[in-house]
C-alpha cells in the first residue's frame, strides 16, 4: 500500500502532468526538427555533394522479385536520423544554457537585494546614528 500512497503523492504534485506535457511537446518538436533536417538542411548538403539525395541512398542486398520486395540497407535515412539527433541535441543544449543563464541572473539579483529584515535593521541603524 505504501507504493500506491507514493504514486498518489507523485501524481498529485503535478509531475505526471508535467511529464505528459513534455512528451507531447517533445513529439511535436521532433516532427519540426525532422522537417527542418529533411527539407532545409539536407538538400543544400546534397547539392554540394553533386546532387546526392540522402533519403534515397541505400545498398541493395537483394533485388525485388515476384516473391517479395527488394532488401536494402538505407544508410541515407540513417544519416538523416543522425542529423535530426544533432539538431535536437543542439537545440536542447541552447535551451538548457539559456535557462541556466537566467537562473544565475535571478540568483545574483536575489543576493543583491537585501531582505526586508536587513533593510529594516539598516534603517534603524541609520536613524540611531543620526541621533
Amino acid at each position: 500500500m505504501k507504493v500506491f500512497k507514493e504514486f498518489k503523492e507523485f501524481a498529485i504534485k503535478g509531475n505526471v502532468i508535467d511529464l505528459a506535457v513534455g512528451v507531447i511537446i517533445g513529439a511535436a518538436f521532433g516532427k519540426i526538427v525532422s522537417s527542418l533536417v529533411e527539407n532545409i538542411i539536407m538538400p543544400p548538403i546534397g547539392m554540394v555533394l553533386n546532387g546526392v539525395d540522402f533519403a534515397n541512398l541505400a545498398v541493395k542486398i537483394k533485388e525485388a522479385t515476384a516473391a517479395g520486395p527488394a532488401v536494402e540497407i538505407k544508410y541515407g535515412l540513417f544519416i538523416n536520423t543522425i542529423m535530426n539527433f544533432v539538431v535536437v541535441a543542439f537545440c536542447i543544449f541552447l535551451l538548457i544554457k539559456t535557462i541556466n543563464l537566467l537562473k544565475r541572473r535571478q540568483e545574483a539579483e536575489q543576493k543583491a537585494v537585501p531582505s526586508a529584515e536587513i533593510s529594516l535593521l539598516t534603517e534603524i541603524r541609520d536613524e540611531l546614528r543620526k541621533k
